[in-house]
């Protein structure tokens, strides 16, 4: 394999594994907040009134990273919130975008980038809700398709014959998934501030092999592993089995969405072009950063909040466009799930973007 393209994969197995350590915080945590409330958010019923997943979703969209979309899209799929509620979270969510915003190293870029990464979430939840709101009165729903659930042995935990793929997933691949995010835990905190662990350079490797390890589990996962159904199960392991699966899941999906938006922006068009595109008329930024935006995956968004505290008069109406056409990592396991939702949801979310980035750009509103 050439240098550079060894360089480049490896720079995205790295990129990959550090969004995947933020998005362990956000999986992980949410999981077992539902774990403890599992009484009230019991498979079977929505969560809260009907009329309040919009706000709900635009809610859960503001938190930073992907972790609430990843979440919603499965309590979409089990009919625990509305489309409304669906289309509200992936309007408002920055996903990974959040974390260039709040990461700025030095003073002066700390306060200015937390006033625009406020200004965006304000706009972006406001935005959500509305529209959330208007396609749940509307009576858009698009049900996921029906999946017949497995037979399974109910001598599978019983019995004395233990597979490999089974001890990958729920022995060895688990507590790995596990260590792997406790050991990034630190710098992902530290980051957002701009602070260091001081074992920067193992932590590159560490996020390489996660990413790595992740597709395996992921693999395995997929196509060996004949576990059992253990949605009704109420232990803390199986709730973080399900988690660590969603983790590997994700960090596949961003890897390939990384590889793929880098490769058309770094080889395809060239730095030098994209910067030549973000710096020409507004009217045009606003268009471009939308569909940067809406590319599957963080890619796109990183891409745009980068340019934003690089570019100087980056228009705020371009930054604003793109956060709302991203869907963020969420879109990912909506594809899985029902690939025509995530369609909808991120050609809707496209046209509200364009309407409001340059409804922002014509009213001159600047920061």
């Amino acid at each position: 394999m050439d240098v550079k393209l060894w360089n480049f994969v490896l720079d995205n197995l790295e990129a990959a594994g550090v969004i995947g350590g933020y998005v362990s915080i956000s999986i992980i945590g949410v999981y077992l907040i539902t774990y403890v409330s599992r009484g009230k958010f019991s498979e079977n019923n929505q969560i809260g009134p009907s009329w309040s997943h919009p706000i709900m979703g635009a809610l859960l969209g503001i938190i930073p990273g992907c972790g609430a979309t990843i979440v919603v899209s499965a309590m979409y799929k089990n009919q625990k919130i509305s489309f409304g509620g669906l289309l509200a979270t992936f309007i408002a969510t920055l996903g990974e975008g959040s974390f260039v915003l709040l990461g700025a190293s030095d003073e002066a870029s700390v306060a200015a980038n937390f006033k625009v990464f406020l200004i965006v979430n304000l706009v972006g939840a406001s935005v959500a809700i509305v529209f959330g709101y208007l396609v749940d009165m509307i009576g858009i729903n698009i049900q996921s398709p029906e999946i017949p659930e497995k037979i399974v042995e109910k001598s599978h935990h019983s019995s004395n014959r233990t597979t490999l793929a089974q001890v990958m997933i729920e022995y060895i691949g688990f507590y790995l998934m596990l260590t792997f995010s406790a050991f990034l835990l630190p710098g992902s905190i530290l980051a957002l501030w701009g602070g260091s662990t001081g074992y920067d350079d193992l932590s590159v490797w560490v996020a390489s092999l996660f990413t790595l390890f992740s597709m395996s589990y992921y693999l395995v996962y997929r196509f060996k592993y004949k576990g059992h159904d253990c949605s009704h199960d109420n232990t803390v392991k199986e709730t973080l089995l399900h988690a660590v699966l969603d983790i590997s899941t994700v960090i596949v999906y961003v890897f390939i969405g990384l590889l793929s938006a880098n490769y058309i922006i770094d080889i395809l068009v060239g730095p030098e072009t994209f910067d030549v595109w973000m710096t020409s008329s507004a009217f045009v930024v606003v268009v471009i950063a939308a569909i940067i935006g809406a590319t599957p995956g963080c890619g796109g968004m990183i891409s745009v909040a980068v340019a934003f505290i690089t570019i100087p008069n980056f228009p705020i109406a371009a930054l604003i466009a793109a956060s709302i056409a991203t869907s963020g990592d969420g879109i990912f396991p909506l594809v899985v799930s029902n690939k025509k939702a995530a369609l909808i949801v991120t050609a809707l979310g496209f046209i509200i973007a364009l309407v409001v980035g340059y409804t922002i750009l014509i009213l001159g509103i600047e920061i």
